[in-house]
């Protein structure tokens, strides 16, 4: 099965998939942006969550035919997948200011009585 690519950053060439990634879950982040247009050979996604930017990481991106990627986990329980990208020569692509940030599902879990089986809501 094919999963859905975000169209939020199109426009600037970042995407994620799944377009709305789950706690739990790992999300691949596609960048072609500025800084490959402009040349870079590493790119970096800077990661960070909630409206706070918690539990911040930087992430080194693979070069691919398509641009850079990366598959990165959502561990933190949040709501907000906030990113920024950098080369090595630390210029920024930070959406003008603005970073990409994209939703975040929360699943909450719940136990049977005799605690085997889980269900997400």
């Amino acid at each position: 099965m094919k999963q859905k690519i975000a169209a939020n950053y199109l426009y600037s060439s970042v995407t994620i998939s799944p377009s709305i990634p789950a706690v739990n879950q790992e999300v691949q982040i596609m960048y072609n942006g500025i800084l490959l247009q402009n040349g870079a050979s590493e790119v970096y996604a800077h990661v960070g969550f909630g409206s706070n930017w918690k539990s911040t990481a930087d992430y080194k991106m693979n070069r691919t035919p398509r641009g850079f990627e990366v598959s990165i986990p959502i561990t933190n329980h949040t709501d907000r997948l906030n990113v920024c990208f950098k080369d090595s020569a630390n210029n920024w692509d930070n959406n003008s200011g603005s970073n990409y940030s994209f939703p975040v599902k929360r699943h909450s879990v719940e136990y049977s009585l005799d605690y085997e089986t889980e269900v997400c809501i």
